[in-house]
């Protein structure tokens, strides 16, 4: 039997490199080159496939490699029912060649559907919200996957809730999403026929009807003793750790997202006055809301050091989130923020429990959930953390207030007298 596995030629490079694959088979090994490049940002070294959340044009290398391998498992099979081994120039040959030799035969989606699905996602980003429209662009992928699969045309009409119903299946047990992640993907179908609706596009409502449990993860955000040991933590001033602690840092001080982080320029930041102090005033890009972030004397050093260009990369760009991601994970290890997290994942309502460091799952978005932690423990009103982070509603703010049993504790505590 055969075994393909897809690797990168350059894994740590900084640009786009070659995809290829060891096809092992009675004890040998040929190297195919996938005729398919891509950054190593993108690629999930683990599932050995391009990363396809924010990233929805890599949809397209992900299928060229499910057909690079059906060919090359093919090809064996076949010499294998003679007897006989397949040569490595006959195995690259198959990645030179880009129509497939026989098409499954799929039913066309009528393309009025789709042209006014891709007018929304360009509406989105014409908005100013690039990430929501390549979000609604991967759920736009994920029904198009839907529909060649089962031979389904989608339009405005055959959009009922069985059909609806039936993505959610297919999102759960063949794309092998999370809950919270179809719940995602339902939602901003249902948000394309409220907008297709108001343009005249259609009358249709029936996918109101459909709905998938969403079930919220546990917060992961760090406590005041692990954020002193993260600022603590001697690194050389001006390294890749130390500059990316900084950007992490102040995160945590102004609970700014990564893409607000990055934005800020200098006409940002307002100086201190006799009534106000120092603080950034800028628009939210996901939001779109103008917030007003007080600057504490560690977070104006930081924004300071920011607009001096000095937490830029050799190649005077900020840290990329993906980047910044693997040195949080670096960073956190170093720092001793090793407690065990237990990781919930549902699907289908069944809880996937794995446990991990704690320094394993510090992310960027870590620092705005430990911003509106450690502030409201401090005692601030939720009303005003909100003020300070953007958000608009309770519903959504209170996804990054992180309960743990020993903050419920300390809070009960406050005003109960407790036993010595």
């Amino acid at each position: 039997m055969a075994k393909i596995s897809f690797l990168l030629s350059a894994p740590g490079a900084d640009k786009p490199t070659p995809i290829f694959c060891f096809l092992s088979f009675n004890g040998r090994r040929v190297k195919v080159y996938a005729n398919r490049s891509i950054h190593p940002k993108q690629w999930d070294a683990k599932e050995r496939r391009a990363l396809t959340r924010g990233y929805p044009r890599n949809g397209a290398i992900n299928d060229w490699l499910e057909l690079l391998t059906k060919r090359l498992t093919a090809c064996y099979d076949t010499h294998a029912a003679a007897g006989t081994a397949p040569t490595a120039a006959e195995l690259r040959a198959l990645a030179e060649t880009e129509e497939a030799e026989e098409p499954a035969p799929v039913v066309d989606a009528p393309q009025k559907f789709w042209q006014q699905y891709d007018e929304w996602v360009n509406y989105t980003r014409a908005a100013g919200t690039v990430r929501t429209a390549q979000a609604h662009a991967t759920a736009g992928r994920h029904l198009r996957e839907f529909a060649e699969a089962n031979g389904y045309a989608i339009d405005f009409d055959t959009l009922t809730p069985t059909m609806g119903d039936r993505w959610a299946a297919y999102l759960l047990n063949v794309a092998r999403l999370t809950d919270n992640t179809i719940n995602k993907h339902l939602g901003r179908l249902k948000a394309f026929m409220k907008w297709a609706g108001k343009r005249g596009y259609t009358e249709s409502t029936a996918l109101d009807r459909v709905s998938w449990a969403r079930r919220e993860p546990d917060v992961i955000a760090l406590s005041s003793a692990e954020l002193a040991a993260l600022e603590t933590l001697p690194l050389p001033v001006g390294s890749r750790l130390e500059k990316g602690r900084a950007w992490f840092l102040l995160a945590c001080y102004t609970g700014l997202r990564y893409s607000d982080l990055v934005s800020i320029r200098p006409q940002h930041l307002r100086p201190a006055t006799e009534k106000l102090p120092a603080h950034l005033r800028l628009t939210a890009k996901k939001t779109r809301a103008v917030v007003n972030v007080p600057l504490s004397a560690a977070a104006l050093t930081l924004v300071n050091r920011l607009l001096a260009n000095e937490l830029d990369t050799l190649k005077n760009q900020p840290i990329t989130n993906p980047v910044l991601n693997r040195f949080l994970k670096e960073l956190g290890q170093l720092a001793g923020i090793d407690s065990p997290v237990e990781v919930i994942r549902y699907r289908g309502g069944v809880a996937d429990v794995t446990t991990c460091p704690k320094y394993e799952k510090l992310t960027v978005h870590t620092a705005r959930r430990t911003f509106v932690t450690l502030n409201l423990g401090k005692g601030m009103s939720a009303e005003f953390v909100m003020k300070l982070t953007g958000h608009t509603s309770y519903k959504s703010f209170q996804r990054y207030v992180n309960l743990t049993p020993q903050r419920v504790a300390e809070e009960f505590a406050r005003f109960h007298e407790m036993p010595g």
